[in-house]
């Protein structure tokens, strides 16, 4: 973990308080590494942090087996291990809607006219959750009234250009500085 700051004292103010939101939101193992640069005067604030890979997206075909019943227009799903069925059905309720997913038993859901393609269908990214909480961590990192942001996903290094005011061109190039220094 780098801050780069004029002042010492804020640098090592703004470590701790990283420090304390990466623990708070349970990603500090995860964080390969944070760079900030932070300069009041101007006033722009950097974040660029780096973040571990997580696990292999969980399929539906990892843990049910699916069969369509193209008289009866509905596709029945077998439920093999129940550990991922909350995540099932809260995907099926956004892509079909609540109104065509029934669940007559803990092992069995029946979705009536389905729509979708259920081939392959992600069900769980722990990749897109651990990007989802680390995005979390650097809003709370961010200071009080910098809600000015440009946003720059490259693959597992995510940064943040922040300011009150219209951001400058020069801070651009500086959050590109300092995602290529990341990379080496």
């Amino acid at each position: 973990m780098k801050v780069e700051c004029y002042d010492e004292n804020g640098a090592e103010v703004y470590e701790m308080i990283a420090r304390h939101i990466l623990q708070e939101v349970q990603v500090s193992r995860a964080v390969k590494d944070l760079n900030i640069y932070v300069d009041p005067r101007e006033p722009v604030f950097i974040i660029v942090v780096r973040f571990e890979k997580a696990a292999n997206p969980i399929l539906l075909e990892d843990f049910a087996d699916h069969e369509l019943d193209s008289k009866a227009n509905e596709l029945f799903i077998r439920i093999r291990d129940e550990t991922y069925l909350p995540d099932l059905l809260k995907k099926l309720w956004e892509i079909e809607g609540r109104n065509k997913v029934h669940q007559p038993s803990r092992f069995e859901v029946i979705i009536d006219d389905p729509k979708s393609d259920f081939k392959e269908m992600i069900v769980r990214d722990p990749q897109e959750d651990m990007k989802k909480k680390v995005y979390d961590a650097m809003f709370r990192i961010i200071p009080e009234g910098f809600r000015v942001i440009e946003h720059k996903n490259d693959g597992d290094i995510l940064a943040m250009t922040c300011s009150d005011s219209l951001i400058k061109k020069e801070w651009l190039d500086k959050t590109d500085e300092m995602i290529e220094e990341m990379k080496e």
